[in-house]
């Protein structure tokens, strides 16, 4: 449930920023008319990312026992991928979002009703198909579909309050520290989900050690249990796992926070060119 709260409120809130930059931009520039194509951009973006996650959930159950572990074990690893693009992206255009989204839909206004809809459309789109995509891959690890649906439902309902909150200015505070925090938190889940895909993968042999285990708690800690539920679902760690589960998860998770914690090196030449 935590992990699944975690991604909804950190990708539903940048999307409903996005939203409301749009939205303040149009009615800031006298263009309430293009609000309709605002929300028709939205709402086929929000479309397609459902779509998408039905189509994974639907497609996995269809896959043999051999093939499922393929299809699974892939998706979380390219899942994994782009929320750790996404998270540096955001890290390094946070500042200029806004300046950039205006540009865009001054642009698109220019074209008209549909300029608005395929403006809207993209920028939700793309949180949107990253959440469906990282949350499927997410929603593998549970052992019920309960806990993980009821995390997705709060976070994606605290990210519209909270977006709401914002634009009526009822609540202020500093976003970047926001987004740096959950930052953190996402690639933390993200190691998690990424032990899952490799134990997908080792279970074909398509990875090596298999058998190795740096710990194999079986025969004394259930998988249902309250503790090993907590751990799977947030950190990724099982109540056996490999030793090359482990060690990728250190890897990543070190490398990713290091880079992702390290302050950009401001970089100056001099009129000399030293």
């Amino acid at each position: 449930m935590l992990s699944t709260f975690i991604i909804a409120l950190r990708e539903g809130l940048e999307a409903a920023l996005i939203v409301s930059i749009l939205y303040a931009y149009l009615a800031k520039t006298h263009r309430t008319h293009l609000y309709k194509a605002l929300w028709v951009g939205v709402a086929m973006a929000v479309s397609l990312s459902l779509g998408l996650g039905a189509l994974l959930t639907f497609t996995s159950h269809e896959f043999s026992a051999r093939t499922e572990p393929i299809f699974a074990g892939l998706t979380s690893i390219v899942a994994v991928a782009l929320v750790t693009v996404m998270v540096f992206w955001m890290k390094r255009t946070a500042r200029t979002m806004s300046r950039a989204l205006h540009s865009k839909v001054e642009e698109a206004a220019g074209m008209g009703f549909m300029g608005v809809v395929m403006t809207a459309f993209f920028a939700v789109a793309r949180e949107g198909l990253e959440t469906a995509l990282f949350i499927y891959s997410n929603f593998r690890t549970a052992r019920t579909s309960f806990a993980p649906s009821a995390g997705l439902i709060l976070g994606l309902s605290a990210a519209v309050l909270l977006s709401l909150m914002m634009y009526k200015k009822t609540l202020t505070f500093n976003i970047g520290t926001f987004f740096q925090v959950t930052g953190v938190a996402l690639i933390i889940v993200a190691a998690g989900v990424l032990t899952h895909g490799i134990a997908d993968l080792q279970s074909l042999n398509w990875i090596p050690g298999q058998s190795t285990f740096a710990w194999n708690l079986a025969g004394h800690l259930s998988p249902d249990s309250f503790l090993a539920s907590i751990l799977s679902g947030s950190i990724g760690f099982s109540i056996a796992m490999t030793w090359v589960q482990v060690g990728v998860w250190a890897a990543y998770l070190s490398a990713t926070l290091f880079a992702y914690l390290t302050p950009a090196q401001k970089v100056s030449i001099n009129a000399t060119g030293r």
